[in-house]
């Protein structure tokens, strides 16, 4: 999985900024989400794909470019169906932002839903590799999620994390 950037976010000015950040910091920015089929992994190019994204097929589109390691910048209109999809389709890759500077939202917003699953199985004692097969994931994913988890809640350790998310939710 890379760490490419993903962005999801409503307006084309909004799309701009984040655009010219990632231009400056090396990134090759392309218009649209079709990927040219000579090589998988597209990692390594640093390529940022952007667009608006308004059909269930351009979603479609988006997530496949970003599984073979594409970043993307993608403007939708955030209270439709398409904007629940992708969202929910991206946050399996990792984290996705929602405003330009780099903010996923405020508190546990911040969390993909698997990560929510895994905290709140830590919270409830249960070890990384417990939580992990009870989520049907890898240890190594479960440990790069609780990670990026960390980095979410700006702390270091998973016990930070777990303590943050548990003051979050209230419980």
């Amino acid at each position: 999985m890379s760490d490419a950037p993903r962005y999801v976010l409503g307006s084309t000015v909004e799309a701009q900024i984040v655009l010219r950040r990632l231009g400056r910091d090396g990134w090759h920015i392309r218009e649209g989400f079709v990927l040219p089929e000579t090589r998988w992994d597209v990692t390594e190019a640093r390529l940022v794909l952007h667009g608006q994204v308004a059909h269930h097929d351009e979603v479609e589109l988006a997530v496949h470019a970003g599984v073979r390691g594409a970043g993307l910048v993608v403007v939708v209109d955030e209270r439709s169906d398409v904007a629940r999809a992708i969202l929910a389709d991206l946050s399996r890759l990792g984290q996705v932002w929602r405003t330009p500077d780099g903010d996923s939202a405020t508190g546990v917003d911040r969390l993909t839903a698997e990560q929510r699953a895994l905290l709140d199985r830590l919270a409830n004692g249960e070890t990384i590799a417990a939580a992990a097969a009870a989520e049907f994931l890898s240890l190594r994913t479960a440990n790069r999620r609780i990670a990026h988890a960390r980095m979410a809640f700006g702390v270091r350790t998973t016990r930070e994390a777990v303590l943050a998310y548990l003051k979050l939710t209230g419980r």
